[in-house]
């Protein structure tokens, strides 16, 4: 009997798919699978399995952290101008 099975969905930035697509592709994995390796060591470790540090110097994904209302503000603003 096999497990089962759900689909999640979650919006992230373009770019950042596109890149970490490549790399997953060099490492032979598709990018679902990928997510269920991550959801696997998340169960393991029972928590995020890498540290999490606020780094103070500032970083050029710093948007991404934003909430998606602010995000989408921010991507309307830069293509009004």
């Amino acid at each position: 009997m096999s497990a089962k099975q759900t689909c999640i969905r979650a919006d992230i930035d373009y770019q950042l798919k596109e890149d970490t697509e490549k790399i997953f592709k060099l490492l032979g994995l598709t990018t679902t699978e990928a997510i269920r390796i991550f959801l696997a060591q998340v169960r393991i470790h029972g928590g995020l399995p890498f540290r999490v540090k606020i780094n103070s110097q500032p970083e050029k994904n710093d948007d991404l952290l934003l909430p998606n209302e602010m995000r989408q503000a921010a991507i309307d603003e830069f293509y009004a101008d």
